[in-house]
C-alpha cells in the first residue's frame, strides 16, 4: 500500500474529486475514483456479486438485488453531503467495481456515517484501508469532525480495520448485535 499518498481535495464549490492509482499489498495497482450515476449498473453488479455474508454486513440485512430506489440513493450523490469512491479494475475490457467507500453527513455537515465494502476476492490486500483513508481525508477537508460506522458485531474484519484506522468501538445501546465505530477527525496540521 502507498501509505505516504495523502489525497488532495480541490477547494472548488462543486468539488471535482481526483482519481488515484494505488498500489495494494500484493503490488496490484487499482484505480480509486468518485462513484457517479453512470455507475448504476456496475454498482448493481458489485452488490449482487458480494457474498451473502458481505451483503449482510454491508446492509445489516439481506439484500440480494438492490432496488432502483436503492441504486439511485447509492449512485446519485451531491458530493457535498454524500461522497462515495469506487475501486475499479478493468475486467475483460469492462470496468468492474471491487470496492466502495462512502459517507453521508447529518444536517449539520459536521458528523457523517460511513461504510466500506470490498468484494471477497479483493479482501486482505489493503483495499479497505486505502478506500477509507481517501474517505477520511475528504471528510477532513470538508470540516467533518466525527465519522461513525454501525456494523454487525460479528464483522471481525471491520472491527480490525476500524481499530487500525483509529476508530473507537462500543456496543450499540439500541441493538446489542451491532457495534458503533467512531472516529474523531483531527484538522490537518
Amino acid at each position: 500500500m502507498n501509505a505516504t499518498h495523502i489525497p488532495a481535495v480541490p477547494e472548488t464549490p462543486n468539488r471535482t474529486y481526483p482519481r488515484w492509482i494505488e498500489t495494494l499489498r500484493d503490488r496490484t495497482k487499482i484505480l480509486i475514483r468518485p462513484l457517479t450515476a453512470d455507475d448504476r449498473n456496475a454498482e448493481k453488479a458489485f452488490i449482487e456479486g458480494l457474498s451473502d455474508e458481505a451483503r449482510h454486513y454491508r446492509f445489516l440485512g439481506q439484500v440480494k438485488s438492490p432496488s432502483d430506489s436503492l441504486l439511485r440513493q447509492l449512485t446519485e450523490l451531491d458530493y457535498v453531503h454524500q461522497v462515495a469512491f469506487a475501486a475499479v479494475v478493468n475486467d475483460n475490457l469492462h470496468d468492474r467495481i471491487v470496492g466502495v467507500s462512502r459517507f453521508s453527513t447529518d444536517a449539520s455537515s459536521v458528523h457523517c456515517e460511513c461504510a466500506v465494502t470490498v468484494t471477497d476476492d479483493w479482501q486482505h490486500k489493503g483495499l479497505g484501508t486505502v478506500l477509507m483513508r481517501h474517505l477520511i481525508a475528504v471528510a477532513r477537508s470538508l470540516g467533518i469532525k466525527r465519522m461513525v460506522s454501525i456494523d454487525d458485531a460479528q464483522n471481525v474484519q471491520m472491527r480490525e480495520l476500524a481499530s487500525y484506522l483509529g476508530f473507537s468501538c462500543r456496543v450499540d445501546p439500541d441493538d446489542p448485535t451491532q457495534v458503533i465505530h467512531e472516529l474523531t477527525i483531527q484538522p490537518q496540521a
